[in-house]
Formats: C-alpha cells, sequence, structure tokens
C-alpha cells in the first residue's frame, strides 16, 4: 500500500453563532469568533490517499486527477465564500474546522476513483488544524510557544558518559530553546458547537499548567517538573501529557519542536474519552 498527498489552498469567511442564544452567550463560548460580520482564512487542505501502485505507469493515481476532483470541489463550493450564507451545509452547521473537515471527507471520499481517501488536515492557520481519517472522530492541534533553557546530564550516567553521549548540551550552564508545543485533542463534533474542546478553555489551561511554568525557565533549576528528571525532548513531551491529561478529557497526544529540525510525540496509554 502506497501513500500520496496532495495540498489545496482556499480562503473563506464564516463567524461561529447560533441565532438562539443571547449576543453574550454566543461571546462567552465563541469568543472574537462569534462577530455576526464574519472573518477570514487562508487554509491549506492536505488530501491524503492509498492505493496499490500500477505496474505499468508506476503511480497510484494521477495527483493531477486529485487537484481537479477536490480543487474543483472547493473552488465550487468554499473558495471566496461567506459560509454561513453561501453554503446549505454551513448554513445549519457552524463551519468549525472539525465541522469543514468532516463535511471534505463526506464529500471527497465518494469521488476517488483507483484510490482510496486516508487523510484529510485542514489548517486554518499556522497555530490551528483539524484531521480526519476513517473513523468518526476528529482530531484538532492547537500550537504554542514557549522558550526554556536545559541541561542535558543524567545522574545514572559518568561525567564523561554524559559529555559522550550529549555533547555540548550537556555544557554545565546549560543552553536554550524556541519550543513549539503540539497539543492534540480528539472527539466527535459537538452537534450544536461543532466544535470538540473550547478553544478559550483549551489555551487558559496549557498557559496556566504549562506555559506559565516553563516559559523562560530554566527547566533543571526552575522547576520542580524535573526535579530528578533529565529533560530531554522526550522526557518533556511525557511530562506535559501528564500535567494536561488531568485537565484535558479528550487529550490525544503532545508534539513538541524542539528545533526546526528536532520534533517528539507522546501519546497516552489512555483511551480518549468522548
Amino acid at each position: 500500500m502506497l501513500y500520496l498527498s496532495r495540498r489545496i489552498d482556499f480562503s473563506a469567511m464564516h463567524s461561529y453563532r447560533i441565532a438562539t442564544w443571547s449576543e453574550k452567550k454566543n461571546q462567552q463560548i465563541f469568543g472574537l469568533c462569534s462577530n455576526i460580520n464574519g472573518h477570514g482564512h487562508d487554509y491549506k487542505l492536505e488530501v491524503m490517499v492509498k492505493g496499490n501502485l500500477n505496474q505499468k505507469s508506476g503511480i497510484v493515481v494521477n495527483t493531477v486527477d486529485i487537484k481537479q476532483i477536490v480543487g474543483g470541489l472547493v473552488e465550487k463550493e468554499l473558495d471566496g465564500k461567506f459560509l454561513n450564507k453561501e453554503h446549505p451545509f454551513f448554513m445549519t452547521h457552524i463551519p468549525t474546522t472539525e465541522n469543514i473537515v468532516g463535511y471534505l471527507w463526506e464529500a471527497i471520499a465518494p469521488q476517488l476513483k483507483g484510490c482510496t481517501l486516508h487523510q484529510l488536515r485542514l489548517h486554518e492557520n499556522p497555530y490551528l488544524y483539524a484531521e480526519k481519517g476513517e473513523e468518526d472522530m476528529v482530531t484538532l492541534s492547537r500550537k504554542y510557544h514557549f522558550s526554556s533553557a536545559h541541561r542535558l546530564h543524567s545522574d545514572q550516567l559518568s561525567d564523561e558518559e554524559n559529555v559522550k553521549l550529549f555533547g555540548k548540551c550537556n555544557n554545565p550552564n546549560g543552553h536554550g530553546h524556541n519550543y513549539y508545543l503540539d497539543v492534540f485533542v480528539k472527539g466527535i463534533p459537538d452537534q450544536v458547537t461543532g466544535m470538540i474542546v473550547d478553544l478559550a478553555e483549551l489555551d487558559e489551561i496549557v498557559e496556566n499548567v504549562v506555559l506559565n511554568k516553563f516559559d523562560h525557565k530554566h527547566l533543571n533549576l526552575d522547576t520542580n517538573e524535573f526535579e530528578g528528571l533529565n529533560p530531554t525532548s522526550e522526557v518533556m513531551a511525557k511530562v506535559i501529557y501528564d500535567m494536561l491529561s488531568p485537565h484535558i478529557s479528550n487529550l490525544y497526544k503532545i508534539g513538541l519542536w524542539e528545533t526546526e529540525k528536532n520534533y517528539f510525540e507522546y501519546l497516552g496509554t489512555e483511551e480518549v474519552s468522548v
């Protein structure tokens, strides 16, 4: 089985509102997204399909066909539109990123020939995307930033072994990174709000539980969470997951970018509650 992807870009505007709610409740639940006049995004849609290799052509499917099918659908239905006012589905379903990616899955999957839709990933902006696969649940990723220093040093290794293993990262005075933290939640979009998590609430939790403790700190010296631990990015991803999981019921996994080249993920062992 081979997998290939094609990206389709489009621009659209939307508003998160429920007509039967008061203005105060809409603002409370949806924040700035509740603006009745709408707001917009430059969306990036990654379409991944799977299939068997055609021995004659050497391809699974022509990516131009994917562009024509998906691009044609997106251009006709979404691109340049105020979704709440101009798309039948989103007149009755709030066009959250979760709902849009779910709608696109149902619209695209039956049209593909010679391959099977495997995954859709819809980027609303560089800090938020929703992902849909063959299961009913949708994954939402929210990105955060913090700056920290650390020293990689294990008390279970000799000084010589630490230097050999960690090199300059074992510098006694430490070194630092601009970390980017991806928090993934998973669930079925709420039928009323179209969301699987309240983003304002998620932001507040991550800020209070993680960012306020780690940002502009030396992890070895200024935090309790890494006492007795070697703050490698692998350890950091697990520690952050354990910090957040009691506060986020549908937490799926943690992704941590130490640099643009080094990325680490940790998935908890518990099943996600829906």
